[in-house]
């Protein structure tokens, strides 16, 4: 299976943002607000793990479980910053193109309109 490096980039980037937030977001929790499975997002959150981005801090809450935080380390830091530059500069290439297709629609759509002539 092929990733999109843009769209495992965007993930990325979304958990980083939403972690530094909200660092007490569970799995479950995470899964929902990015929209994708429970799965996807233990396979980030592994891979946040391994680069050193995330870090984990086990604590006992007052249910008598474990819970934790992701926490974001220096690096991850980094990477959010990086991240949020790239994730900026593609969705304003994006909008450029878009703005760009709507222009040239509306001047398809007015140079199509028929010519009405009004009875006399």
């Amino acid at each position: 299976m092929v990733c999109n490096p843009h769209h495992t980039e965007n993930t990325h980037f979304k958990v980083l943002r939403l972690l530094e937030a909200n660092p007490q977001m569970n799995q479950r929790q995470l899964s929902q607000a990015l929209g994708v499975s429970l799965g996807k997002t233990n396979y980030c959150l592994k891979a946040l793990l391994d680069k050193g981005m995330l870090k984990v801090h086990n604590f006992q809450n007052s249910k008598r479980k474990l819970a934790y935080a992701y926490l974001l380390t220096p690096a991850g830091i980094a990477e959010k910053t990086a991240l949020t530059s790239r994730f900026l500069q593609r969705k304003m290439h994006e909008f450029e193109q878009l703005k760009s297709e709507i222009e040239s629609l509306q001047q398809e759509a007015l140079q199509t309109q028929p010519i009405t002539t009004q009875p006399h």
